[in-house]
This record gives structure tokens, sequence and C-alpha cells, in this order.
């Protein structure tokens, strides 16, 4: 038995799927054109067609992380593929002292006379 879905329910998965997902270039060029104050904000946000909370959480997070920037602060978050890198790294260095354990526990059984 299938349940049919409510046109509001539908409507939101449809708004869901066809969100748009804004690059960080295009949140700094958004955030960087309401700074210059040519247009205001509210006309901004409608010709970029974001809802204008959006337009302040990313002018926030751009001013914060100027702010650490120029407090010295140049820690970045590593992107995936470094993560992927060390994770496999991790892995390599955990498999050779694996290794390393067994052959020094072989070493000492043959020196004490145990075999």
């Amino acid at each position: 038995m299938t349940k049919k879905k409510s046109a509001s329910s539908l409507i939101s998965e449809l708004k869901r799927k066809t969100r748009k997902a804004y690059s960080s270039e295009d949140k700094i060029r958004i955030v960087i054109e309401g700074m210059r104050g040519e247009v205001s904000v509210a006309e901004l946000c409608r010709i970029e067609g974001i809802a204008q909370p959006n337009y302040y959480k990313w002018s926030k997070d751009f001013m914060e992380a100027g702010k650490k920037r120029l407090n010295g602060d140049t820690m970045r978050e590593a992107n995936t593929s470094e993560v992927t890198s060390l994770k496999h790294e991790n892995h390599d260095l955990k498999e050779f002292v694996a290794e390393l354990s067994l052959e020094n526990r072989r070493l000492k059984k043959n020196l004490s006379g145990d075999n």
C-alpha cells in the first residue's frame, strides 16, 4: 500500500533538491558587494536570490575568518585529499609498528631459548 505525499511535502522536497549551493567564491563576492554599499543588502539578496539571514551569516563568517588570519592564526582545515593521505600513512605506520613488535618478540624468544 503506497501512501500519497501531500502537496506541501512534495513542494518541500522539490525545493530541497533544487536549492542552489553557493561556492565560497560566490559567498565572498556577495559579501564584498554588500560591504561596498552600492545597493542595499535587501536589494542585493533579492538580486542574488538569497535570504537576508544567509547574507549576514556569510558576512559574519567572512569577518571572523579575516580577524583570525590577521591575528596570525594560520591554521586551516585539511581538505579531503590531505585527510585521506594522512589516514593511509597512519595505517601504514601502524602496520609497520605491528610487524616490528612481532619481530622483536620473535627475537626475544630466540635469545631466551624458547622456541
